[in-house]
């Protein structure tokens, strides 16, 4: 096989695999988010990137975020906030740089980032914890974020279903690769220097399996899109509300 994609960027190397492929290669690459030198080689970025937003300059990736929750909130005080895949807590800087009023709690897979979270926010509460099959009970926090992880999840079905569970009032999947006019594509790829499994998501099938867990799409944000002829790909952030029982 060849490389797909430049080499270029946080993650690199992309190669297509065949979604049992994927499958095989997710159990030998179960550990990859573990390892003990990931937090370190993100903070390098995410540092510049916190650097930057501090002087008032703009973060995509930041910005989307901050506007939906901000829209969400509309003055009704402190929101309760979980973010899935949390890293090292980043996101709480960024809240609290753009002066949202939230409560936040971070969770993540790898015990390494969650050590690093709890040194860097000794006063914020972080967990390790699966995505598929979290320990918070049901309807827990008011908005509950899944931070671009889902796309590191073979059993992103029950990702989606955990975190429509856990949100008493809205859900936000943040950072999201989907493809337009194709199946869900599978990449095996190179993540700051650690080799893992990458889905892209098709699109009408991603919004209905949220529609399936019980969310309903309040807005959509696009972060980036290449379209031709109706087939291509996108980076977007859906915002979706819990539907009532």
């Amino acid at each position: 096989m060849q490389f797909l994609l430049p080499g270029q960027g946080v993650s690199t190397h992309y190669m297509e695999v065949t979604q049992a492929e994927a499958g095989s290669e997710s159990v030998r690459l179960r550990a990859a988010w573990k390892d003990d030198e990931l937090p370190v080689r993100q903070r390098e970025l995410v540092d510049k990137q916190l650097a930057a937003y501090r002087r008032g300059e703009a973060v995509d990736v930041f910005d989307v975020l901050v506007k939906s929750l901000r829209e969400l909130q509309g003055g009704t005080g402190a929101m309760r906030v979980l973010e899935i895949g949390c890293s090292s807590g980043y996101y709480s800087e960024v809240f609290r740089i753009a002066g949202l009023d939230v409560i936040y709690t971070g969770c993540d897979y790898s015990d390494a980032f969650i050590a690093m979270a709890m040194q860097r926010h000794p006063g914020l509460q972080f967990d390790v914890q699966d995505a598929t099959a979290l320990k918070y009970a049901d309807n827990a926090y008011d908005v509950v974020i899944s931070g671009c992880c889902l796309l590191h999840i073979p059993e992103y079905q029950a990702a989606v279903a955990e975190t429509a569970r856990i949100a008493s009032q809205y859900a936000i999947f943040h950072r999201t690769p989907v493809v337009l006019g194709q199946q869900n594509k599978y990449y095996r790829k190179q993540a700051y220097g650690v080799e893992a499994i990458e889905i892209h998501f098709n699109e009408p099938h991603f919004l209905q399996l949220l529609a399936d867990s019980g969310l309903e799409l309040l807005s959509t944000h696009t972060l980036d899109e290449t379209v031709s002829q109706g087939v291509g790909n996108a980076t977007r952030t859906y915002v979706c509300r819990r539907k009532a029982a």
